[in-house]
């Protein structure tokens, strides 16, 4: 069985996160959706609420698997058996990121290829940090995020221009 992985922090879920995940699952066999813990990062879902929208978004795909994990992907992707990781990407300041991570990936579990897989036109523009930002202002953002979880994220961000989540 072909497995890979689609790691990234998923704050919140967006179609840009799912187009990836349903064109990955066309190649591999088995789909870890891998929701990470930075430390580096503010999140406005807890890890816990992250897996539970992603799980949501993912239901009905028996060959998608989520869950939540700490620590290095090339460490991680070797105990789960993965032998790709699949990353999206929207401009070129993505690859260059990106590129330097599969690097050390590689070096770190020299088993284990990384996997680009440009963005739709539609989604280039499209990241978690902006939906929120959108919706901290009260903005529509129902065409970027999956129906399913779209009360949740508005319940959660800030609306109006109003202190919530959004510091």
């Amino acid at each position: 069985m072909r497995t890979a992985i689609c790691p990234g922090s998923f704050d919140p879920v967006t179609l840009g996160h799912m187009d990836i995940i349903s064109r990955a699952r066309k190649i591999f066999d088995h789909v870890i959706v891998a929701v990470l813990v930075n430390p580096t990062k503010n999140t406005a879902f807890t890890l816990e609420e992250r897996i539970e929208l992603l799980k949501r978004c993912t239901s009905g795909m028996d060959d998608v698997e989520v869950v939540g994990f700490d620590g290095l992907l090339a460490d991680y992707a070797r105990v789960r058996g993965a032998t790709a990781i699949v990353k999206g990407l929207r401009a070129m300041s993505d690859f260059e990121y990106e590129f330097q991570m599969s690097l050390f990936n590689k070096k770190l579990n020299p088993e284990l290829e990384t996997v680009f897989l440009n963005t739709t036109a539609e989604n280039m523009f499209l990241s978690s940090s902006g939906v929120k930002q959108i919706a901290c202002f009260g903005g529509d953002i129902s065409n970027f995020v999956p129906g399913i979880i779209l009360d949740d994220i508005q319940r959660r961000l800030c609306t109006g221009g109003k202190q919530n989540e959004c510091g």
